[in-house]
């Protein structure tokens, strides 16, 4: 088999004219990445109730029942509600 080797710009050349001006990269350290949304007291009830009962309703293969999520989920929603 043939070894090549190209310099980047030959490369970047090949695939059609792109630069390595217009290649992206990692944001600077002066740009603020957006924070992420603060998780509901209620959506962490219902993931904690969800994954206590989900077992409840899978197939010994690790599958769903017929209709098992659908079922989960409603039991998950009524265990969640605040009291």
């Amino acid at each position: 088999m043939v070894d090549v080797r190209m310099s980047m710009e030959e490369y970047l050349a090949l695939l059609g004219g792109v630069s390595i001006d217009s290649m992206p990269s990692a944001p600077a350290d002066n740009q603020v990445m957006p924070k992420k949304k603060k998780m509901s007291a209620y959506t962490r009830r219902y993931k904690a109730n969800f994954r206590k009962i989900e077992d409840n309703y899978k197939l010994k293969s690790g599958k769903w029942m017929k209709n098992g999520f659908k079922r989960a989920v409603k039991e998950a929603h009524r265990l969640s509600e605040k009291k």
